[in-house]
């Protein structure tokens, strides 16, 4: 018995798994100034990294706004550029 054989023939829980290749670093221009992030990160997830209150901002991405209803979905890859507003209440 070859050792390519053994190796391939062993259940999945003896070898590594294989995973697929996912984006570990997000450069983005945020507010015109460049930023790097943990990836694959979504607009949600850099609110939160941001300590950002969602309720209260408005994004703008590559000169497109987001809607909030979409925040979680539309993730965010290098090379974006965004805007973000953040609405501060007063008299």
């Amino acid at each position: 018995m070859s050792a390519r054989w053994w190796r391939a023939s062993l259940p999945l829980a003896g070898r590594s798994p294989i995973l697929p290749v996912m984006q570990t670093c997000i450069s983005v221009t945020l507010n015109g100034e460049d930023r790097s992030f943990d990836g694959p990160l979504s607009v949600d997830d850099l609110l939160g990294t941001l300590g950002l209150d969602r309720r209260k901002v408005a994004i703008e991405r590559n000169e497109a706004i987001v809607p909030r209803s979409s925040y979680a979905e539309t993730w965010l890859a290098s090379g974006d550029a965004l805007e973000i507003v953040h609405f501060i209440g007063g008299g």
